[in-house]
């Protein structure tokens, strides 16, 4: 059966990595000389009651080897092995990921490894969607192929209380025109082609999170996958799963939390929606 491997910033829980078979690879969050596995040694919860300390925390992404030790695990169970990671325009993930399949020992083991374009739950509803065909019988060239294909169908969709963390840690991408708005105006983003880009500012987060409900409620009878996440506002989250249900089985509705290594630039109070289209014309 293929394997698949994805990285922390997906934001996939551990139960459901656990259920399909999925293997998380995750990258570093630093405090300083303080180093953390995202997701292994630091929860979300520890990492944002650092995050309002002095030591402002720096991220790095998995080494080569560190992946080339994950392939060779797998390798013992699989010849084939799909690879799905963070975009290559936020983290040097993908490179790290790709330079490891030179580093495979077993002959024959067959590693697709593709930038997704995305990061945190657009990011994991396409690793969600590779297991489960895999775990259908799919093979590497099915599932690679799907993969690639859902990546213009995945769409995030998120609200910020500020962009001055992600200005911070020089991930603003097209969204750097927006950080100098007045304090009352709260951002709406996306990711275009894999880096940050602006949607909306609102003045409100009641008018932030109707925007995420209007989003995913355009795509209403066409949608594979959804997920809902937030960083330090389960409330919100879960007043915004409500409202979903209405559009889509909320025993489907993908929740999670936002990885430390994500926090590092989203900051506290992110309440994001991900959308997964099906295969309809919309």
């Amino acid at each position: 059966m293929v394997k698949i491997v994805t990285d922390s910033t997906s934001d996939i829980t551990r139960d459901l990595a656990l259920s399909l078979g999925i293997t998380v690879v995750p990258l570093t969050v630093f405090f300083g000389k303080q180093s953390f596995l995202d997701r292994v040694e630091l929860s979300t919860d520890e990492f944002y009651k650092r995050l309002v300390g002095e030591i402002f925390p720096t991220t790095t992404q998995p080494s080569p080897g560190v992946f080339a030790e994950v392939y060779n695990q797998l390798a013992e169970e699989t010849d084939e092995i799909a690879v799905v990671v963070i975009s290559g325009k936020l983290s040097g993930t993908y490179q790290s990921a790709l330079s490891a399949t030179s580093m495979i020992k077993k002959k024959g083991v067959k590693v697709e490894v593709i930038d997704s374009r995305s990061t945190a739950m657009g990011l994991g509803l396409m690793a969600i969607n590779a297991a489960r065909k895999a775990k259908a019988g799919a093979r590497l060239e099915e599932v690679a192929s799907s993969i690639r294909t859902n990546i213009p169908k995945a769409h995030p969709f998120m609200y910020f209380e500020t962009l001055k963390y992600l200005a911070k840690g020089g991930r603003i991408g097209k969204a750097e025109g927006l950080v100098g708005s007045l304090l009352s105006i709260k951002p709406v983003v996306t990711l275009d082609d894999g880096e940050v880009s602006p949607v909306a500012r609102v003045r409100s987060k009641k008018a932030g999170l109707d925007h995420l409900y209007n989003f995913a409620a355009q795509y209403a009878g066409n949608i594979e996958g959804l997920a809902v996440e937030h960083a330090t506002t389960p409330d919100d989250a879960d007043a915004l799963v409500e409202r979903l249900a209405e559009i889509y089985p909320r025993d489907k509705i993908v929740r999670s939390t936002v990885s430390p290594v994500l926090g590092t630039y989203m900051g506290p109070s992110v309440v994001g929606v991900f959308v997964l289209e099906g295969d309809k014309t919309t």
